[in-house]
């Protein structure tokens, strides 16, 4: 209210509730506007076309190969750096069990 009386736009939701002697009262709930805070992801290894990250529910692989370089080539590098992404979570799972 405070917001409104000095001018200031508002965004949020407005309805109609009736209350229990039966008149309706106005009601309205401002939308929470403020940004999530997201923790950082943890690089695990940079690949040739892409990168592999952790973060605290997920692993994270992307890729982004040129189309220009031909189906075979795409498909020989989406292989190659699937493998180098196996390996990098294998030596992190190392590294943490020793």
């Amino acid at each position: 209210m405070e917001r409104l009386l000095k001018g200031v736009r508002v965004e949020g939701r407005i309805w109609l509730e009736k209350t229990t002697s039966g008149t309706c009262v106005i009601c309205f709930e401002r939308y929470n506007r403020r940004p999530r805070s997201m923790s950082a992801d943890w690089l695990i290894r940079r690949n040739e076309h892409g990168w592999v990250k952790e973060s605290a529910e997920r692993i994270k692989v992307y890729e982004s190969v040129p189309k220009m370089l031909g189906t075979a080539r795409v498909l020989a590098i989406l292989d190659r750096e699937h493998q180098s992404t196996k390996d990098a979570l294998i030596d992190r799972e190392l590294v943490d069990f020793c």
